[in-house]
């Protein structure tokens, strides 16, 4: 068979996958509603076999590339279910203190990605934790799939506060100079924007494609906005006009980029809705807004 290309896909194929990442569709209905796109070579396995991540072939920073010292740690999270389970990475040849970067993941767990984005931030010159909000039901399991099913398990409240205890674990830690920001993708955005209102001493925020706070709660934040959406997320990017109106009415400071042609997913080079420009351009924006942000 052919190796199935990006551009022979159409728009509602990806769109399909989004709703059933996101438990909008159950796999059933996924299959069925994809069957209408199966044409030629384009069976339904391949199109399911093409649309899913690949971990093996796309991480960028192994993780134990020696420039880094990368390890997995333990955090207290007492109102969020107990010990969590994080990666720490930084500088091998760190001098001194470093601004701190929490990575927080999409809606499946710390999967390798999100671990791979953590190790980035590293070698960018912070000391980066990414946590797994999995933790209290075993941990990413393995695969996406189930780490979704998983994560829709769990206490939406409980899962934020796990988060909010990364930040003060991470501003507390001897190597970290107290400067703390946070990126995430997906849910992981949302949680960007989430911390920016409930906690005043977080120094940056980067949501990618993340859902958006109340208006109500726009005047609460204090940190830095750096937000990134994609032109053909509807889904997510249909909240921005109000959002940024929002920012603009109560003087924040704010950044916002939309990549056009990119769909919701952009900056996650394992998967097909990966858009090599507009991810490159977009982390380049994050490094540099953290380096002015967090010291």
């Amino acid at each position: 068979m052919d190796q199935i290309k990006k551009e022979d896909i159409k728009q509602e194929v990806f769109d399909l996958y989004d709703a059933y990442a996101h438990n909008r569709l159950d796999r059933r209905g996924f299959m069925e509603k994809l069957s209408l796109y199966a044409v030629g070579s384009l069976t339904v396995p391949a199109l399911m076999s093409f649309l899913m991540p690949d971990y093996k072939g796309n991480i960028q920073i192994q993780p134990d590339d020696p420039r880094l010292k990368t390890e997995y740690i333990k955090y207290d999270s007492p109102k969020g279910g107990g010990s969590i389970k994080a990666q720490l990475s930084k500088p091998a040849d760190a001098k001194g203190k470093l601004g701190g970067v929490i990575v927080v993941h999409e809606n499946r767990g710390l999967n390798p990605y999100i671990e791979d984005v953590g190790r980035r931030a590293a070698l960018a010159g912070f000391i980066s934790i990414a946590p797994d909000a999995l933790t209290p039901l075993g941990g990413y399991p393995g695969n996406d799939d189930a780490g979704r099913e998983m994560q829709a398990k769990r206490d939406k409240g409980e899962m934020e506060q796990n988060f909010i205890d990364a930040f003060n674990y991470l501003k507390n830690h001897p190597d970290c100079n107290g400067k703390v920001g946070v990126v995430g993708f997906c849910y992981g955005g949302g949680i960007c924007n989430m911390m920016a209102v409930r906690i005043p001493e977080l120094a940056a925020s980067v949501p990618f494609y993340g859902s958006q706070p109340a208006a109500e709660d726009v005047p609460k934040i204090k940190a830095p906005l750096l937000l990134h959406y994609a032109s053909l997320d509807t889904r997510i990017t249909g909240g921005w006009p109000a959002y940024e109106a929002a920012l603009k009415a109560n003087n924040k400071k704010y950044q916002g980029f939309i990549y056009e042609g990119a769909n919701h997913g952009f900056h996650n080079d394992t998967t097909p809705r990966y858009d090599k420009a507009a991810a490159e351009l977009a982390w380049k924006r994050t490094i540099d807004f953290f380096k002015e942000n967090l010291g």
